[in-house]
């Protein structure tokens, strides 16, 4: 009854190897105001397109332009099913100015036809007029024709060089085209011949920004960051500026300097919703998660439908998530990676990690769902494939376990922990050669890899190689101190090639179980029994914890008891720890309720809540019948729920703990002048220490097999860990004594041709003939191990 080697499900964490690194998901995001692209003034540069939709400082109408009221009864008459305007080709100059801020309010009604009409007659009148030259080419503009809007500026600059309107809409031209340099230029004069033009300051600092971003994604750092400095000394009040700052300082990791930025940012404009959301990523990149989620919830405040905030929202919520799953809280955290997916549903990794949480829960169907999901949005997510194949397992489903350790593979060929995966797989199923080869994988692509390590010791065992199991167990725990399957699996093994009077087999259980207990905080002590308890007439309440409660050997040795408990003496409450029930385990359960017995199926319990529950039902006597074999619960045992602990059947030697107190047995197997010590009193129960219930489906005893085939057939279905060097001399013998003799073995590893030539070759070379030993893999059930009796004798 071996620890069963450990399976690994990844997860996806902030810095784990079964997690996800989540500054991977963090782009600090460039967002430029007045957008555009941004190159040196030759052709051949490389543009850079930034992140938001571009507004055009050209559009601008002065401050000082007026308009009268009947100039707005004038302009909206102009509707578009009117004829097309007929100015008159002569216009008096206090006319032009009233055609002129006509056609500025047909422009910002999107009417730029009809405004281009009218200035056409101005500037056919005054050629001159650096103002209608101007607002034509706003106009161009508007229609997308940057041509003929950069030819209307040059033309108004050629008549009024030092018009601020004509340079800065000229210079948003040179800016929109990549040619930053000369929008530098431009502006500069601008500056010049307008210094307090708020207008001309901020074209000014936005293309200063624009060229320091050329020069950051051209690797001219530090140069970038004169400009964006130079660009807000400009014009102090140019939120972008103070926000590109904060990207660029972000990107050097200078998250103090960045923060800053972004603060003085918002300050300008609240309702950044960018900058809200990068201050965010500082937190979160810095582990302040409360913080992060803040600052994504201003941002999202401002502009829901941003799927960047809604993104990183999603991210930190999933983070937070995680961080509470780890501290135990798997409900709550549900909730979060929940709430994540309501703002990012295809948001991969709290996809993946809710599935993860559902899987811990015990929540399998759900599990797998979200597993596939995950699939369904990233394909080639081999932690979901490989996390699927461990549900898989745990639910029985094999083949689908294999099909999805094998995808995972095929996106990822040395992902250790799914190569240990699929070996654990094939190790069950008897497949000892590839799990071999698997296993040798996983250890030469993660050398450091515990549970590998221990793996390789299961499957060396399985093959009866317990000298080679032990080095790998002891390997694991080199790396991984408290590795609970290595320290227990060593244990068990220890019992195979050593006597368990040996002393070094005896001090190691006594110091695995000292180390294990320091691990738990026992419940608080129980106040002794006061002397109307002690002669209480009511029974004792006796409580039996088990994982093996299904068709497996320790369930033939436990049903008497079970069933046969008399109600008025003994309430007996069984522990079902079985993950996996069957009909044995219904059986079991209707002979413990017939009984007066209560059943309680415990498989998803903690143990530290499993203790809990102990202490809760009352019970006086605890029984434990694992021992150091798989699946145990000595973690309850170490809490010490009950006054009265013991261990029965499932295990040859002491547990090593403390707080067990005793041990069923009896002479045959601790005769009273045993060398062997224990922690636990022995109790020596009179005859034999358990009783064994035959299946219900083994078949009627039928003739000698013997008499009909004229030879015997001798028979072993023991695990290999069992069949050692001296185990193997003594049949050797036998079947030497009896040479008309046959030796039938069936063991898991005999599905595999490798496994079974190698046991064949150890009576071969003894002289036994390879004809006379047959070597048969496990059979599914019971029916398939029973029907080889008759081969028997």
């Amino acid at each position: 009854m071996p620890v069963a080697g450990s399976i690994g499900a990844v997860q996806a964490k902030r810095s784990a190897s079964e997690e996800v690194d989540p500054s991977g998901d963090h782009d600090f995001v460039r967002v430029d105001v007045d957008g555009g692209h941004a190159t040196q003034d030759a052709p051949d540069h490389t543009t850079m397109q930034h992140g938001r939709q571009s507004r055009e400082s050209c559009k601008r109408v002065r401050a000082n332009d007026s308009v009268s009221p009947e100039d707005h009864v004038a302009a909206l008459s102009l509707n578009h099913d009117e004829k097309e305007a007929s100015p008159s080709t002569q216009t008096t100059p206090e006319g032009s100015q009233q055609q002129i801020r006509l056609a500025k309010l047909l422009l910002q009604r999107g009417k730029q036809k009809q405004a281009l009409q009218l200035l056409h007659a101005v500037i056919t009148t005054d050629s001159a007029d650096a103002d209608a030259l101007c607002l034509r080419g706003t106009c161009f503009l508007a229609e997308g024709n940057q041509a003929g809007a950069f030819a209307s500026f040059a033309a108004a600059l050629a008549v009024q060089p030092l018009h601020t309107e004509a340079l800065v809409a000229c210079a948003a031209v040179y800016k929109t085209s990549g040619q930053l340099l000369k929008a530098v230029s431009t502006l500069e004069t601008a500056v010049a011949a307008a210094p307090s033009d708020v207008t001309v300051q901020q074209a000014y600092a936005a293309a200063l920004n624009a060229l320091g971003t050329q020069l950051k994604a051209q690797g001219q750092r530090a140069e970038a960051q004169d400009k964006y400095k130079q660009a807000v000394q400009i014009c102090p009040t140019y939120a972008d500026g103070f926000y590109d700052l904060g990207v660029y300082y972000s990107e050097d990791q200078q998250f103090d300097m960045g923060q800053k930025e972004y603060e003085r940012c918002l300050k300008l404009r609240p309702h950044f919703a960018e900058a809200h959301c990068n201050l965010g990523v500082i937190h979160h990149l810095q582990g302040h998660l409360q913080q992060a989620v803040a600052a994504y919830q201003q941002a999202y405040s401002h502009a829901p439908n941003l799927k960047l905030v809604r993104d990183h929202l999603a991210m930190a919520y999933s983070d937070q998530a995680t961080q509470i799953k780890e501290q135990g809280d798997t409900a709550a955290a549900i909730l979060l990676y929940e709430q994540a997916l309501a703002y990012s549903p295809r948001y991969v990794r709290a996809v993946y990690n809710l599935g993860v949480a559902h899987a811990e829960g015990g929540q399998h169907d759900k599990a797998i769902f979200m597993y596939n999901m995950a699939i369904a949005l990233d394909p080639a997510f081999a932690e979901a494939y490989n996390n699927l194949a461990v549900i898989m397992r745990e639910v029985g489903n094999l083949q689908a376990a294999v099909e999805a350790c094998e995808a995972a593979l095929h996106i990822r060929p040395s992902f250790p922990q799914c190569l240990n995966n699929l070996a654990t797989i094939y190790t069950a199923q008897g497949r000892a050669l590839e799990a071999l080869h698997l296993l040798q994988a996983a250890l030469l692509a993660w050398p450091a890899y515990a549970e590998a390590h221990n793996n390789l010791g299961v499957l060396q065992r399985d093959m009866g190689s317990i000298p080679e199991a032990l080095v790998s167990y002891d390997n694991c725990l080199k790396l991984d101190v408290n590795n609970r399957n290595a320290g227990q699996n060593k244990l068990l093994a220890l019992n195979y090639i050593h006597g368990g009077e040996e002393p070094m087999v005896c001090d190691a259980h006594m110091q695995w179980g000292r180390e294990f207990q320091q691990l738990f905080t026992p419940l608080p002590q129980l106040p002794p029994p006061n002397q109307d308890t002690a002669d209480s007439t009511e029974p004792l309440v006796v409580g039996y914890i088990s994982p093996d409660l299904f068709t497996h050997s320790v369930s033939y040795f436990a049903e008497a008891p079970l069933r046969h408990h008399h109600a008025s003496a003994v309430k007996h409450i069984v522990y079902n720890c079985s993950p996996r029930g069957d009909s044995k385990t219904e059986m079991l359960r209707g002979a413990t309720e017939g009984a007066g017995g209560v059943w309680k199926d415990v498989a998803k319990l903690s143990e530290q809540d499993l203790a809990a529950l102990v202490r809760h039902d009352g019970v006086q006597v605890l029984l434990e019948l694992t021992g150091q074999t798989a699946n145990n619960r000595l973690g309850v045992m170490a809490m010490q729920p009950a006054p009265v602990q013991l261990t029965w059947i499932g295990y040859p030697n002491s547990t090593g703990l403390p707080a067990v107190h005793f041990r069923l047995t009896d002479r045959l197997c601790d005769p009273a002048d045993t060398e062997q010590t224990f922690v636990e009193e022995l109790i020596c129960l009179p005859h034999c220490f358990l009783c064994y219930t035959p299946a219900t489906d083994a078949p009627e005893v039928g003739p000698l097999p013997a008499l009909l085939n004229g030879f015997i057939t001798f028979g072993s279905f023991n695990n290999m860990a069992k069949i050692t060097p001296k185990v193997i001399d003594v049949w050797v013998k036998i079947l030497q004594a009896v040479p008309s003799a046959r030796f039938l073995l069936k063991n898991k590893p005999f599905a595999c041709p490798a496994a079974r030539e190698h046991v064949l070759q150890l009576f071969v070379k003894k002289g036994v003939a390879a004809h006379r030993i047959d070597l048969l893999p496990l059979a599914p059930a019971n029916a398939g191990q029973t029907h080889l009796h008759h081969w028997l004798w």
